[in-house]
């Protein structure tokens, strides 16, 4: 398996995944809205034998109270069901980690399972007194910190793009 950036041509096969994963076109849709009008910062795939399997996108969130502060969302990460609970998923988040440090973003939120993210460091946001814009439980928003200490005393809501709205 390889995780590589993902590129133009890779679009049919990334929506077509999520919409599989998903089981609807909503998330699909998300990502074709991001690239077209955020300019997702990281978008990855995960590639077997020339065949995309999965994909990750991070995109700028901004957390209010405090704009100095370089914040992605990891928002949608799918993989292809028949491929699922083989790695794929964590290689994807791995890597992005890692390109999201190489950017020099200071911290990575995610809305989702809170089984599966703490295994890559992520903590619920309110233990920062950080929320999320969405009525969602506290225990599914969670942060990383990319920076040793760089959410000390900072606190506020985060805010994604509109498009997430749709979803």
């Amino acid at each position: 398996m390889r995780v590589r950036a993902e590129e133009a041509r890779d679009r049919a096969a990334v929506r077509a995944i999520n919409v599989a994963a998903f089981g609807t076109v909503l998330e699909a849709e998300l990502v074709d809205t991001l690239r077209a009008t955020v300019k997702p910062t990281i978008s990855l795939v995960a590639e077997i034998e020339g065949a995309v399997v999965g994909h990750i996108m991070f995109s700028p969130v901004s957390l209010a109270e405090h704009p100095q502060l370089n914040i992605v969302g990891l928002a949608p990460m799918a993989v292809a069901p028949d491929r699922q609970r083989q790695g794929i998923g964590s290689a994807l988040v791995r890597t992005g980690i890692t390109k999201c440090e190489e950017h020099g973003y200071d911290a990575i939120v995610v809305l989702g399972h809170p089984e599966y993210y703490p295994r890559f460091g992520f903590v619920p946001a309110i233990r920062y007194a950080i929320r999320c814009e969405y009525d969602v439980p506290a225990e599914a928003f969670m942060i990383l910190e990319l920076k040793p200490d760089v959410l000390q005393g900072m606190s506020g809501l985060v805010r994604y793009d509109k498009a997430f709205g749709t979803v």
